[in-house]
């Protein structure tokens, strides 16, 4: 497929020369497969809709940001909007458990501010010390708290509390609340936003990292 290169402040992302029509029902498609083949670490069967993507952007500063880490990429949708909002000196690691999807990502992004990880958030600490990465002062999530084992919730929730820069913002959009629970203990009472020109609505949870 022929692809065309869109310019963000720094680097170029690649995409598809596709209608944007064929494009979201590609991605739709795409979603809908992830789901189906595991339900459980997939959030939703469809992409984010522009309207969330621009309220992540803004809920995480991702303008002002010189370390973005995103947990759960699926097809991409939202770290193209992260890209396009990065300063051109800032980086943007994202992290995909799903095969498929990161075989996607890879292949249709190229920014040089950009790197991929497959495996689990649980592992956020090790990948950004085996990429010498510096603290996060954005850690944007979609990954599912509410069909994750418990176990493995705490386990992500503990990790972002770890490596967040103190002041960093941790932003997650969930359809259930469930993830105030696993990430209330470590960083204390969110701010709360509905996102409802997205198929489902969403909720979208903000902690900030306290300073000391």
């Amino acid at each position: 497929m022929n692809q065309q290169r869109v310019e963000g402040q720094a680097g170029q992302v690649a995409v598809p020369c596709v209608s944007p029509a064929f494009a979201q029902l590609r991605d739709s498609f795409q979603f809908l497969r992830g789901f189906v083949r595991n339900p459980a670490q997939v959030g939703s069967i469809i992409p984010s809709s522009r309207q969330l993507e621009q309220r992540l952007v803004r809920s995480a500063r991702i303008s002002d940001a010189r370390m973005v880490v995103e947990l759960g990429p699926g097809t991409g949708g939202t770290t193209s909007a992260f890209l396009r909002a990065m300063m051109p000196t800032a980086q943007l690691l994202a992290i995909e458990l799903d095969t498929e999807f990161h075989h996607r990502l890879h292949a249709s992004i190229h920014d040089p501010r950009f790197s991929l990880e497959l495996g689990s958030a649980e592992r956020l600490d090790e990948f950004l010390k085996a990429r010498w990465l510096p603290a996060p002062d954005a850690i944007i999530s979609g990954i599912p708290f509410s069909t994750m084992p418990a176990g493995v919730s705490d386990r992500v929730a503990s990790s972002v509390a770890r490596v967040l820069r103190p002041g960093g913002r941790f932003v997650a959009y969930q359809v259930r609340a469930h993830v105030s629970g696993f990430m209330s203990p470590y960083l204390g009472t969110p701010e709360k936003k509905w996102e409802i020109a997205n198929v489902p609505p969403v909720r979208v949870f903000t902690w900030t990292k306290p300073e000391a």
